[in-house]
Order: structure tokens, then sequence, then C-alpha cells
């Protein structure tokens, strides 16, 4: 049985990135956030479940690692480097650090307490794999199982990805979908009418995962799935990249994806952080891109960008 290290790092909210990205660079594919601040105003809508939550200026960042790493080593680097963030200003408060010993079925079914159907858009609704759902009229099914890879469609930057795919898609087109995560966002755009998906991910549990979850949603045969790193070496074209992946990544696939967007298509781009929205701006702008709609909840920005030469319906066109 493969098991893993599970290490969970308190810090004050306005720290929370510097600490992800840290968390990040010391090996974890990706971070889970406990934020109360996400449920601030956050209504009760399409049968979604929302907590009663305490708010509290801290979050809790949980991260993933295999079971050689050295926790010694890497409790130190992190003491280092958040002890340096006073510098720049920011304040992390009294930093905690847990860590566990976790057996790699443990992690994923630690989501199934906390995961629930919840109806995301006007048309789509997800629901995991192991409930019993009766579905009403008008509604197209996500059946999940997240399990170890990132992307249960509840998370904001997922939510608002979501809601740009069902503004562009009409039907019939291509779509590449980069960092696919547990494929919900290629499931969705086939359940959106797109006639081929593209799915793309580093990490190879997550492709696993991806292929996984689209056995289980029958409509979804018309997706592939496959190991990339972003969107190098890829050649075919797209009407529509999607991209939910963190800032200082999506920066690096702006120039790739504007080479692969047909003319007339978007670009999407979510898991922007407030403070370096202006940075991805800045970089899809460069490549060639037009803003065409840019959504924000919370701190998390998520926007599409056009492939056009009318920029009469773009934003400052």
């Amino acid at each position: 049985m493969t098991t893993w290290n599970e290490l969970t790092l308190t810090v004050n909210r306005e720290a929370q990135e510097a600490a992800s990205d840290l968390l990040v660079e010391l090996g974890s594919q990706g971070v889970m956030i406990e934020d109360s601040a996400d449920y601030i105003g956050k209504e009760d809508r399409f049968g979604e479940i929302v907590p009663e939550v305490e708010q509290s200026e801290r979050v809790a960042i949980t991260a993933y690692y295999p079971d050689t790493a050295d926790l010694v080593q890497m409790r130190a680097e992190i003491d280092r480097r958040l002890a340096e963030l006073a510098d720049y200003g920011l304040e992390t408060g009294d930093i905690v650090l847990s860590s566990q010993e976790l057996a790699e079925e443990d992690w994923a079914d630690n989501w199934k307490k906390y995961y629930e159907p919840a109806r995301i858009t006007h048309d789509l609704t997800i629901v995991p794999s192991w409930t019993d759902y009766e579905v009403t009229a008008g509604e197209k099914i996500i059946r999940l199982d997240p399990g170890m890879a990132f992307g249960t469609g509840t998370h904001p930057t997922t939510k608002m990805s979501l809601y740009a795919l069902e503004q562009v898609l009409r039907g019939g087109e291509t779509v590449i979908d980069v960092g696919t995560g547990s494929g919900v966002l290629s499931i969705a755009s086939s359940l959106l009418g797109a006639a081929q998906i593209y799915a793309y991910d580093l990490d190879d549990v997550a492709v696993r995962v991806a292929e996984e979850n689209i056995a289980l949603n029958q409509t979804s045969g018309n997706i592939s799935v496959s190991t990339g790193d972003l969107l190098r070496g890829v050649t075919h074209e797209a009407d529509v990249i999607v991209a939910n992946i963190l800032a200082d990544i999506l920066i690096h696939l702006t120039d790739d994806a504007y080479r692969l967007v047909k003319d007339e298509g978007y670009l999407i781009m979510s898991g922007i952080i407030a403070d370096k929205w202006d940075m991805v701006r800045e970089a899809a702008e460069t490549a060639g891109f037009f803003l065409e709609t840019h959504m924000i909840q919370g701190e998390w920005n998520a926007c599409i960008f056009k492939k056009t030469a009318d920029i009469s319906g773009v934003i400052g066109g």
C-alpha cells in the first residue's frame, strides 16, 4: 500500500499565496486550502450545501508528499522561508505546522466527507460517483470521483471555468484542457457540445484519475487524455483552450495558446489570485489576445480572452 505524508500549514490569510507556492516548490503537485472567507456572502443555490463556518483570518493549507520525503528538512525550510516574508510586509501570524501519514486510499476517501452533489451553473450539476442522485429535466450531470487529483468542481476557480465554458461553447468545437486534474472541465466541454477534447496533465496520477472519471460519463467518448507539459509539443488547433492552474504557470502557456487557438477562438484561464491578475492579463495581451470577459469570486480571478481582428466586442474595443 502506498503511503503519503499529509502536511498542513496554518497562516494568516495574507500569506496564503506565498505559503501555497512554497509547498508546491517543495514537491507537492498542488494544495488544498480551507478558508472561511470562501463562504462569505455565499447563497444556498441550486441545492448546494453551504456549511456554517466561523469566520477567521487564518487559513489552513494542506499538501501531500511521498513517504520518502524528509519532513525534518522540509519543516526547517518552511520555517526559514516564511520567516523571510516579514521582510516583504507579509504577516504570517503564528505558523502552525502539522503532519500525518496517510494511506493512498484514505486520502481519496477524505474528500468524500465534504463532497456533495452541487448545481454549479444553470445547466451543469456535479455529482460524486458514489452518490445516488435524481436528475431533473435539463440537468447535465458530471459524475466525478476526484481521488488524488485536483478538481471537485466546487472551488471558485473551477466554477468560473465552467461558467466560461458555458458562455463560449455552442457545439462542434475542438477544446484543449491544460492541467486537466480530475477531468471535470473536459467532461463539461463534452456535455456542452464540444466535438473533440484533448486533455493534458503533467501528473500521471491526474491522467489516470481523469480517464477513470471520463469512463463514468458515457457521453465523454470524445475526450483524449495524455501526459503533457502545458502546450509544449501540441500541434492540433483548437477553438477553445481552457487552463485552470496557478498564475505563475499560466503566463508560460499564452504564446503557445495563441499559436494553437483558431481565429475567433478563445483562451479561458482561471486559478489567478487577485494580485497576479495584471501579470496574467499582460502575458495574454502580449501574445495577441484581447480580453472579452473578466470574472471575480472572492480573491480569485478568471478570464476569457479572444483571438480576433475585430475588437468591437472585447473590453476596451
